[in-house]
């Protein structure tokens, strides 16, 4: 009979322009987590996953997992390796650890994931994004940074659909607000749609408000076997019901549409699959707003509101507290920041958190979550869904 897997502790280092290195922020991140739950040692860890696509370039580091292992303290006998799929590294990583265990392959397994980019100088990691495309080919065709590429899908969706710049800003409004009150985000404070729409151009119409910024960060969570996790927390259990990812292209240039996100489509059918639940059942998502245009898409190919209606759903007041699902309700990239391999399990603390009751801000009887990456341009998209017992 295939077990259940649980998540069971989730904690993160403070995250933004850190003078911290990768050493220091996942030790911070791991202790965060162990402080979640007392009940769970360092002892008990028999699997380590470390998520983390930029090692090599910005801390001069490979051969991370055993590492990580001696800086945190544990003894992993079961598993121990490194996860990279560059913004979806982290949710990959819980992937693969539900596996582990589903099989009997481990018992209770660490995710940590995180990233130091600001190394020593900012423009320094711009260069070393341009190992995440296919550098020679789409970026020797100009290719090579996000805010260009996810512009093109914002005009056309406005183009398509008649999305509003407005509608844009509403996404990065909502997000910054709810990121006000997280401790750990890199940016703490809200704006207005005036500081939104008057903001600095990075590329039209993307403005400064619309884009997530780098990040140093790390964030840690705890999986376990239903029977270990009944042993190991006294608090109600959260389940991983069911995953899915999915790919169909390396390069967005090669997507037949920059508005319809046909991997995540698929990422979501087989996560909702999988957890015997649909879009209408989802209480809470933390979904992938690398910029403000990724998650009105999101909305639509995630199947909360029909394709074209993700500008009126966030005008609606859809995808906040107190709408339809309330998205992102810590703060999202927008807020928290993305240091990559962070961010998926960044989103599963939150998650874990609404399920179990007890977030910073709590959705009111929220029993079913779900969580969503994308990595590289809009090349990979990865699906979670959590279930309070």
């Amino acid at each position: 009979m295939e077990r259940k897997v649980c998540l069971i502790a989730g904690g993160m280092s403070h995250w933004g322009v850190r003078q911290a290195s990768q050493r220091d922020m996942f030790q911070e991140a791991a202790k965060a987590c162990f402080d979640d739950n007392p009940m769970v040692t360092n002892k008990d860890i028999d699997g380590l996953l470390v998520a983390s696509a930029y090692t090599e370039r910005c801390s001069f580091q490979t051969h991370l997992a055993p590492l990580v292992a001696e800086y945190i303290g544990v003894k992993p006998k079961n598993i121990c390796a490194r996860v990279e799929l560059l913004c979806a590294s982290g949710s990959s990583a819980i992937i693969l650890a539900t596996g582990l265990i589903k099989a009997g392959m481990a018992d209770v397994v660490m995710i940590i994931g995180g990233e130091k980019l600001y190394v020593p100088q900012k423009w320094e990691v711009f260069y070393s994004e341009l190992a995440s495309v296919d550098h020679d080919w789409d970026g020797a065709q100009g290719l090579g940074l996000p805010p260009p590429a996810f512009a093109m899908v914002a005009q056309q969706h406005m183009k398509k659909y008649g999305t509003r710049k407005e509608q844009l800003a509403l996404v990065s409004i909502k997000n910054r607000r709810n990121g006000a009150q997280n401790p750990k985000a890199q940016f703490q404070q809200e704006i207005d749609m005036d500081i939104a729409m008057n903001a600095k151009n990075i590329v039209p119409p993307l403005t400064l408000f619309d884009c997530c910024p780098i990040t140093d960060g790390a964030a840690a969570v705890i999986l376990a076997s239903e029977e270990r996790a009944r042993d190991l927390t006294d608090k109600p259990l959260v389940y991983v019901l069911g995953t899915g990812q999915a790919t169909l292209n390396n390069m967005s240039a090669n997507m037949p549409s920059w508005t319809t996100w046909e991997a995540l489509k698929i990422a979501g059918q087989q996560a909702y699959k999988a957890a015997g639940v649909g879009p209408d059942d989802i209480d809470v998502a933390q979904t992938h707003d690398c910029f403000t245009i990724s998650e009105i898409i999101e909305y639509e190919d995630l199947g909360f509101c029909k394709k074209g209606e993700g500008g009126a759903f966030i005008e609606a007041g859809e995808s906040d507290f107190g709408g339809k699902i309330p998205i992102n309700t810590d703060g999202g990239l927008l807020s928290c920041g993305h240091p990559f391999g962070g961010t998926g399990v960044r989103q599963a603390i939150e998650i874990l958190k609404q399920l179990r009751g007890d977030a910073r801000r709590q959705v009111e009887g929220a029993k079913i979550g779900l969580s969503h990456n994308l990595s590289g341009f809009i090349a990979a998209h990865t699906v979670l869904i959590y279930g309070r017992e």
